[in-house]
């Protein structure tokens, strides 16, 4: 079983509140949706060129989770490493507009908001999930 072998980016804009959406859910699924399970890695240590974390998504799935359609994080694994496992973008979720808003403190966030990291971890425990079946 590959377990805490699929790894997940997620983007690293912050400017948006996409991004921030973006790294809520990967840390959503990390403490509590997947914990254990998921390897995340740092999309800026992976575009400077960070050995262990490139190595990292050439031999195993990588998952992006991209904050818009600019998609940072696919882009990147696949120039730099592997094709990407799968890819969750934010904007597709929650709408480009919204996406594109200017970010917020983890402390102003509202239910509304909340809601749309819940819906992006879950579609990407949906990809994890079928990683892990297709493996089996």
């Amino acid at each position: 079983m590959l377990g805490n072998r699929i790894g997940v980016i997620s983007c690293s804009g912050e400017e948006c509140l996409g991004g921030t959406i973006s790294r809520l859910a990967v840390r959503k699924m990390m403490e509590e949706l997947k914990p254990g399970m998921v390897s995340t890695l740092c999309l800026p240590l992976f575009i400077a060129g960070d050995g262990g974390e490139r190595e990292f998504a050439e031999k195993y799935p990588t998952i992006a989770v991209d904050g818009c359609s600019k998609c940072c994080a696919k882009r990147a694994i696949e120039k730099y490493s592997n094709k990407v496992a799968g890819s969750v973008d934010v904007a597709e979720i929650i709408g480009e507009a919204k996406a594109l808003e200017k970010p917020l403190s983890t402390r102003n966030l509202t239910d509304e908001h909340m809601e749309y990291v819940k819906q992006t971890a879950d579609k990407t425990c949906e990809i994890f999930d079928d990683i892990l079946i297709k493996s089996v």
